[in-house]
């Protein structure tokens, strides 16, 4: 929407409010001294000659004083207002008043109130953080604020976002232990998986390693054709993925051999094709300029806590 921004705005709208304001002093200085209307022979007039619904009138009467001076107050007020705290605008106001500041000195204010709780769970190792109710009920809220919006509110993930939740330690791309669980939310993770069609013949080859990559873990697959994508694995994709297919952390390649893995995009026959086909891109986008290494502690901990289990508490 801001192609539609321009500074002008703030002058065009400053200035209709300004001669509103200068308008309605000027209509009810006015009509301040208006008494009763009166004909040209001085006799007062009653109505004002409208009529609605055969006996429904309009009597000619000024405005009632305490109205008057209701509306005139509002006026003083708007006027001290716009002058205090700046509401035209491209004037700031004697007070220099912004909601942008008030965040701001909010935040600095709660920061300073919170850091020592911060610090002396930064001070704690993460397996003992995450055994700490208290600290995990924290830990909690940041994740529903930073970390929900893709892995889901129970951090289950959905198609294409990890599932947080998972105790195997096979099926984390990087691992799930404390310092790695750091590095990934303050750096991030930027992960590809290139097209691997034309390297593996076609389609027909990629329909032969999409079978050898089920049988690696036992899943339901035709076995002549996996016969024929194991050289054809060996060549193109054990460089990542292993030579048995046990994947690769330091690289994000997955474990394609464990049964109890995660496939974030689907193990069926035409997904597993589709990625060795056209690849996959995926990205865990960097908390380190939006959070501090305290909060990121605090929630590297909490997404230790749920992916360990009780194993956490001990």
């Amino acid at each position: 929407m801001n192609q539609f921004y321009s500074p002008g705005w703030a002058f065009w709208i400053g200035g209709v409010t300004i001669v509103s304001i200068i308008g309605l002093f000027l209509f009810l200085r006015g009509t301040a001294r208006q008494t009763v209307f009166r004909d040209k022979a001085g006799n007062p007039i009653a109505t004002t000659g409208h009529v609605w619904d055969g006996d429904l009138q309009e009597f000619n009467n000024p405005l009632p004083r305490w109205w008057m001076g209701l509306f005139i107050l509002t006026l003083i007020f708007a006027v001290i207002y716009l002058s205090l705290y700046g509401g035209l605008a491209f004037y700031k106001g004697i007070l220099g008043f912004s909601s942008d500041k008030m965040y701001q000195q909010e935040s600095a204010a709660f920061d300073a109130r919170i850091e020592p709780l911060y610090a002396a769970y930064m001070k704690t190792p993460i397996p003992e953080l995450a055994a700490n109710p208290t600290a995990m009920a924290t830990g909690q809220r940041m994740f529903l604020t930073y970390c929900s919006q893709c892995h889901g509110s129970d951090a289950g993930g959905t198609k294409g976002f990890p599932n947080l939740t998972i105790h195997n330690a096979n099926a984390w791309l990087y691992g799930n232990s404390p310092d790695v669980l750091v590095e990934t939310i303050t750096n991030g993770r930027l992960g590809m998986m290139p097209p691997m069609e034309a390297a593996i013949g076609g389609k027909p080859g990629v329909l032969a390693v999409a079978n050898y990559v089920r049988s690696l873990s036992g899943m339901k697959h035709d076995a002549q054709l996996a016969a024929q994508g194991k050289p054809l694995f060996a060549t193109a994709c054990a460089a990542c993925h292993g030579a048995d297919g046990t994947g690769n952390k330091a690289l994000g390649a997955p474990d394609l051999a464990d049964p109890k893995r995660q496939w974030l995009f689907g193990s069926s026959i035409e997904t597993i094709s589709h990625t060795i086909e056209k690849g996959r891109a995926g990205q865990m986008p960097a908390q380190k300029d939006f959070l501090s290494p305290e909060k990121i502690h605090l929630l590297a901990a909490y997404v230790y806590s749920i992916s360990h289990g009780a194993q956490a508490a001990k």
